[in-house]
């Protein structure tokens, strides 16, 4: 393969624009064999009204009394109490089958409502399980609470790996997340935000950026590329 040199005067976006097909095919080039199995996804759908029943408001008693001193956060803890649990049930039976879908929502149950000291050992398994399938979502939560996997060569290879997983895990979006850095609006309450596929695609390659100074420009551009990445776009402007 023949690379062409490139005049400084011909600036950076001269350069990315070079560098970003390489990128991709990079990436492209670490295919994931990933099966899922089919009574695995029935008990994972049978999970989602379950999951999505939570945030319908009911102002009827429940026992779930921890945030009774905000009305919205009360109610949206006592529609939790009554669909969470059988939720849950139908999600570790899913897991149990290796689930990736259903691994990351059980890990996101865990985030959401366990002790901080408890959230490592209770979710950092299930994410990791799910990322390696190639599941994008659980990057997010790695990078902030699973150490020291979060900085490994591991991580950073399963983060590669996702590109090619696009056509599998299209029918599972959207996707909830305690926060997704690249979107400009924040979570209210118990809320979480949700996501598009591209929207976790995008959060992936910031995260690459980070693990990878070398190709730190061109992977925080293609953050941009894929969803207008506020935080990726804002770290491009100050270098």
């Amino acid at each position: 393969m023949t690379i062409q040199a490139v005049h400084p005067r011909q600036g950076l976006g001269t350069l990315r624009a070079a560098c970003l097909p390489l990128l991709l095919t990079t990436f492209a080039a670490q295919a994931l064999e990933v099966s899922i199995d089919p009574h695995a996804d029935l008990l994972y759908r049978q999970a989602l009204p379950l999951l999505e029943q939570a945030d319908v408001a009911d102002d009827s008693a429940s026992p779930l009394r921890t945030v009774a001193s905000d009305p919205e956060l009360s109610r949206q803890g006592q529609a939790m109490a009554r669909t969470l649990p059988t939720a849950v049930a139908l999600l570790k039976k899913s897991v149990a089958l290796d689930h990736p879908v259903a691994q990351y929502r059980l890990a996101l149950y865990y985030i959401t409502f366990l002790p901080t000291t408890q959230i490592p050992d209770a979710a950092c398994p299930l994410l990791e399980a799910s990322l390696k399938q190639g599941f994008a979502p659980p990057a997010l939560a790695i990078a902030r609470w699973c150490r020291p996997y979060n900085s490994s060569a591991a991580y950073r290879e399963a983060l590669e790996s996702i590109p090619r997983m696009a056509t599998l895990y299209a029918p599972y979006y959207p996707q909830p997340a305690t926060r997704l850095a690249c979107s400009r609006s924040r979570p209210q309450g118990l809320a979480l935000q949700w996501g598009r596929q591209r929207d976790y695609q995008a959060e992936v390659f910031r995260l690459l950026s980070d693990l990878d100074p070398v190709r730190r420009q061109a992977l925080l551009q293609k953050a941009v590329e894929i969803n207008g990445c506020a935080t990726a776009q804002q770290h491009l402007s100050n270098r």
